[in-house]
């Protein structure tokens, strides 16, 4: 299934830079098997997006039953994501996977700091 993950960041400074990760976030699938696109799939929505709003009206949806958000759901935790992984893989996967995207979220917010920085001087 197609899916994306939602990870929560804090930009709190920008002079010194300061980034704060939430240890948790959230993992959303599609409720249909993802195939390439093509003209007869392109209209399939719930193959191609993972917006909560459209899959939950698919017959296929499956509801999270636990508040904390793991279960067998369509949307789940994060971390129940990175248990599911080191399950399979083993916590070293799950180590550099964090890892991986720490080192996205610090690329991205040096690559915008100039901008950031400008804007904010100019309030």
């Amino acid at each position: 299934m197609k899916f994306d993950l939602r990870i929560y960041v804090l930009l709190y400074g920008i002079n010194p830079l300061k980034v704060y990760l939430f240890e948790d976030g959230l993992a959303r699938f599609a409720t249909s098997p993802y195939k390439k696109p093509k003209r007869s799939n392109m209209k399939n929505m719930f193959m191609h997006l993972t917006n909560y709003s459209i899959n939950k009206t698919s017959a296929d949806f499956v509801h999270n039953q636990k508040d904390d958000g793991t279960g067998d759901g369509h949307k789940k935790s994060l971390n129940q994501i990175y248990e599911e992984i080191a399950s399979i893989e083993g916590a070293d996967k799950v180590k550099d996977l964090k890892l991986a995207i720490k080192d996205v979220i610090i690329k991205t917010m040096i690559t915008g700091e100039p901008s950031i920085k400008h804007v904010y001087k100019s309030c």
